[in-house]
């Protein structure tokens, strides 16, 4: 991370995250950095857990319903005291984090900007909540580490990969120890090993390589249940993993092949792993499976069974969450890149879609544009690349190396200059769908529990394409109908400057039923309607359509008149549904323009020498209540400059914020905006208040502005 300092040298977020871990009694820590092109926090450095343990929470895309993203979007310290709490706040993050722990995440807020956030783990052993001691220790350690954001001479660059620094200070012990300290081990009569943080075997006593059945130089820097088949089990690595996070004392049974059984005990901290082991009788509950066998080959010399690691078992479950939230191909594509290449390594990806016979490439990621339009459009049955013979066999296809797809496939290697490949077939009832392609820039062997996790990665992949592409198809569909009927253009009337614009919700199902309309009378006079129909389906945006033909009828009345004649219209209808609508008669002659609303936000008025409000109005039924209602009317001046925003509830109803706080900053936006064009003006306007574009409802926004030197 360039621009911190040294590396764990002075003033280092470094050095500062490792303080806060000792300083706080955390068991683990880390720093994510803001990536707002990307719209996900990215883990920079931690400490406490390895790189493997915390692969699932690598990058937290900004939508995801977990703590940090919550310390992020509601600035504040959000507190998870157990693993019962995590369950029922955040089921999701307690999927992929299934461990006894409490957790703070809390914003690190520089200066001028939002850096990212500090994520911190305790000990199950931790109480359910913080004492203010605690919590002012955090809110410090956030502080210390934006100000080192802060004063870096660079900004930071989001890693690729997580750096990871040490919590401790080295130990010191009295005398001469190393020797000292394996006499004592040796002369135990159980066997004694120690693991690190990352489970690889660092000391063991010829007590424990006796028990273990395998010499000392066969398992030191190993995985016990990688290098012992008989424990080569997801159960057995969870127990590790377990006691890495949640510091806790560990204790399980396993059964040594023919006939020994063995207690094994984990004792935690913050530098390793300290295990007992011992004989034992075989317990009553026989959870790990018995001997082998007969004829099965001794322990020594088992070949490695194909088990998925447990590792893998929950970055399976949390990958198969993240994608349930998958809305459109877009954040199919987005998730995939954003959450899966990071877990397997992987640095490029081409997601095609089955299309008229045809892979139809819907999405990648690190591939030049070049390649890409090589390979959109390939026949399914293509001998190009694997992709077809992947999609119509329904059989993944792995390829280590370049020289290893060349003597299948000659042409292919040539085509990009990736250096190994995973082509996933998508595939639903046996009906194709897509093929996710994966590549590496180095050459890369895939294990069995990796081709596994991918294999059953794919289907969910293929469910979340095929849900997103018939999303997007309806999406399409309902989105046509409603610009069908808003105005294709809007009319020129002398002395009057007009804009608009309609903006469908960034996430829904269906479409709204927003409109707004902009009717010429005669040469001086005009009328501005604005309204939102109740719901957001194909039935909203018909009713819409009616709405604004009833308006169009009755255009050049009072507006009082207009609105109760469309709520007559719609009294005849009979619908269900109800609508809120302002509308506005201009007289460009006579400098004034008068306004009714039928239950809608009123409009921001802006006039030359007099602050920028929102207009005091009156406001009228809902159209759709009741046939007979009045519908009171308010004239404002028409000086020349005055500027009025219409808009509909979309624009200023923000999640957590205040509606009058909004409205006053819009309408003091809109007065910074005097004398610049309307386009660039109301696009600006929804800018400040959805400056990322994930506006959570339609927008339907109309600006007019009576022209300098008007009359």
């Amino acid at each position: 991370m360039p621009g911190h300092g040294d590396e764990g040298g002075p003033g280092s977020v470094d050095q500062a995250l490792a303080q806060t871990v000792r300083r706080t009694g955390a068991s683990a820590g880390g720093v994510y950095l803001l990536d707002e092109a990307a719209r996900t926090l990215a883990l920079a450095v931690m400490c406490g857990v390895p790189v493997e343990v915390a692969a699932a929470w690598r990058r937290v895309p900004l939508t995801a319903p977990v703590p940090i993203v919550d310390a992020i979007r509601e600035d504040r310290l959000v507190w998870v005291g157990s693993q019962d709490e995590m369950a029922r706040s955040y089921p999701r993050a307690a999927a992929s984090l299934p461990y006894r722990l409490a957790l703070a995440a809390i914003p690190v807020t520089g200066r001028n900007r939002r850096w990212g956030a500090l994520l911190l783990l305790w000990p199950a052993s931790h109480p359910g909540t913080l004492t203010p001691r605690e919590r002012g220790n955090i809110v410090s350690a956030a502080r210390r580490i934006a100000q080192v954001l802060d004063d870096s001479a660079r900004p930071p660059v989001v890693p690729d990969q997580p750096r990871i620094v040490p919590t401790g200070e080295p130990r010191a012990y009295a005398g001469s120890p190393a020797q000292a300290a394996v006499d004592f081990a040796e002369r135990l009569p159980e066997g004694s090993l120690a693991l690190d943080l990352e489970g690889r075997i660092t000391f063991l006593t010829t007590t424990a390589a006796s028990l273990l059945g395998r010499d000392s130089d066969q398992l030191l820097g190993t995985r016990p249940w990688q290098s012992l088949p008989w424990l080569d089990q997801p159960l057995i690595e969870d127990h590790y993993r377990t006691s890495v996070i949640s510091r806790d004392p560990v204790s399980f049974t396993a059964l040594r092949p023919p006939d020994t059984w063995l207690r094994f005990q984990l004792h935690p901290d913050a530098s390793g792993i300290s295990v007992r082991i011992t004989p034992c009788a075989a317990p009553h509950d026989e959870r790990i499976p018995s001997a082998p066998p007969a004829g099965a080959p001794p322990a020594g010399d088992a070949p490695s069974r194909p088990t998925v690691q447990a590792g893998r078992l929950y970055q399976l479950m949390h990958l198969a969450a993240t994608l349930t939230e998958a809305v459109g191909v877009r954040d199919v594509v987005d998730l995939v890149a954003d959450q899966i290449l990071p877990a397997f390594g992987a640095d490029g990806l081409v997601l095609s879609a089955a299309d008229a016979g045809r892979l139809k490439i819907t999405g990648h990621h690190g591939y030049d544009p070049k390649v890409i339009d090589r390979l959109d459009g390939l026949p399914l049955d293509t001998t190009l690349t694997p992709a077809g013979q992947a999609l119509t066999s329904g059989i993944p296809s792995f390829f280590g190396s370049p020289a290893e797809m060349a003597r299948i496939y000659p042409d292919a290697p040539q085509i990009s200059d990736k250096q190994a490949w995973a082509f996933l077939p998508l595939i639903i009832s046996g009906r194709p769908v897509g093929c996710c392609i994966l590549s590496y820039n180095r050459p890369h062997s895939f294990s069995a529990d990796e081709r596994a996790v991918l294999t059953s990665l794919a289907g969910l992949v293929a469910q979340a394409l095929d849900r997103a592409r018939l999303y997007d198809a309806k999406h399409d569909l309902a989105h046509g109908l409603q610009q069908a009927l808003l105005p294709h253009s809007l009319p020129a009337v002398a002395g009057l400057e007009v804009a608009a614009r309609y903006l469908p919700a960034s996430h829904g199902l269906d479409v709204g039923g927003d409109f707004y309309d902009f009717i010429r009378l005669d040469a001086t006079t005009a009328a501005a309607v604005i309204g939102d129909v109740q719901g957001h389906n194909v039935a909203a945006a018909a009713l819409m359509g009616q709405v604004r033909t009833a308006v169009h009828a009755g255009a050049g009345a009072a507006p009082d008149q207009v609105l109760a004649r469309t709520n007559r219209v719609l009294a005849d209808l009979e619908t269900d549904l109800l609508v809120s609508c302002l509308y506005a008669h201009l007289d460009l002659t006579r400098r004034y323009v008068a306004l009714a609303s039928a239950g809608h936000p009123p409009p921001l008025v802006h006039q030359p020498a007099h602050r920028p409000r929102v207009l005091d109005l009156e406001p009228g039924p809902v159209l759709g209540i009741h046939a007979g209602l009045p519908y009171p009317v308010t004239t404002l001046d028409l000086t020349p400059g005055t500027t009025l925003a219409l808009y509909t509830d979309g624009l200023v109803e923000v999640p957590g914020t205040d509606l009058d706080r909004v409205t006053a900053e819009l309408a003091e936006h809109l007065a910074e905006g005097a004398g610049r064009d309307l386009d660039p003006l109301i696009d600006s306007l929804i800018r400040h208040v959805w400056p990322t574009g994930r506006h959570t409802d339609d927008i339907a926004m109309l600006l007019l502005r009576a022209a300098t030197g008007t009359g």
